[in-house]
């Protein structure tokens, strides 16, 4: 029987209209609809950053119960249609953005004195009406992050008075679903077929979502494959009472070659102490021991940070 894994096909586009994005695996080997499936929606939920709003100053105002003279909206309500507003950042440090209007007016996020580094992708998301002759004065921090972040996590300093914190939906997603449904691939009927929907709030397209999530799975894998260096680990006796001298370890945990390791214990070096109180000199008298495999025991200190004596 063979027992090739066929590789699956890169994603295909199904259907892309405005923030909303259909995409196809085909060819998963059987069961890796799921895991694939399962693992990329949790990754476009988490780990896309994004921008918000997590500060605001309304002149004259000094927390978000107050009500302003001459303005439809209460300040909670103005503080939710300023959550609606998609923002874009370019770069990550935070940006101030703010509006001075005189009134009447009904104003909209398009009003905004933005900053060259943010961008505003719905600009005709409403934020207030003023219906007397005021002026209204509003300021407010964009800021970039990940997830959702309640307002005491973000202002871990005293926040001025007049300074409304805000809870930040940083993530650029609305939403992302999956399904999985068998397919045939050669004689085999139960291959999977991937299929992912994602929403986004404008700021980043569903492609650019999926394609991100993809390389960051591939990256947090990268990092796992293979398994930590034997070298600088203490053998299990002892690595309960604390002992990481690298000078206490045995010449048969330095990974030399059987025969360097052997002409070692026979010359009568048990340890890597005993064996950098030596020169190289001293150990060429040694028999078995030439220039190969002072090479060999020179680079297995030096990965210690050691060396022989008067190297």
């Amino acid at each position: 029987m063979e027992h090739h894994i066929t590789l699956p096909s890169k994603p295909r586009v199904v259907s892309e209209e405005g923030t909303q994005g259909t995409y196809e695996i085909d060819s998963l080997y059987p069961g890796y609809g799921h895991t694939l499936g399962n693992s990329l929606r949790r990754i476009i939920l988490s780990s896309l950053s994004g921008a918000a709003v997590t500060q605001v100053k309304i002149e004259g105002v000094q927390h978000e119960f107050a009500t302003i003279e001459g303005v439809r909206e209460s300040v909670m309500e103005i503080l939710l249609n300023l959550k609606r507003v998609h923002f874009v950042l370019h770069g990550d440090e935070p940006q101030t953005i703010s509006l001075s209007v005189k009134g009447p007016k009904s104003i909209s996020a398009g009003d905004f004195k933005l900053p060259s580094q943010v961008e505003i992708a719905n600009k005709d998301q409403h934020i207030c009406d003023i219906s007397g002759k005021i002026s209204f004065e509003l300021e407010a921090t964009i800021e970039r992050g990940l997830g959702y972040v309640p307002r005491e996590a973000l202002t871990k300093d005293k926040v001025d008075i007049g300074t409304i914190a805000l809870d930040a939906t940083f993530t650029p997603i609305r939403r992302v679903n999956y399904e999985v449904e068998n397919m045939r691939v050669g004689d085999r009927t139960d291959f999977n077929r991937l299929k992912i929907l994602i929403e986004t709030n404008g700021t980043v397209s569903p492609r650019e979502a999926l394609e991100k999530s993809i390389e960051l799975m591939i990256h947090q894998l990268k990092a796992v494959v293979g398994f930590q260096e034997e070298t600088a680990s203490v053998s299990p006796a002892s690595s309960s009472s604390v002992s990481t001298d690298p000078a206490k370890m045995k010449i048969e945990d330095l990974g030399l070659s059987s025969r360097t390791t052997s002409a070692l214990t026979e010359g009568g070096v048990k340890s890597v102490g005993g064996l950098i109180k030596k020169s190289a000199d001293a150990l060429r008298e040694f028999d078995g021991v030439g220039d190969k495999a002072i090479e060999e025991i020179t680079e297995a200190l030096t990965s210690l940070g050691l060396s022989l004596k008067g190297e």
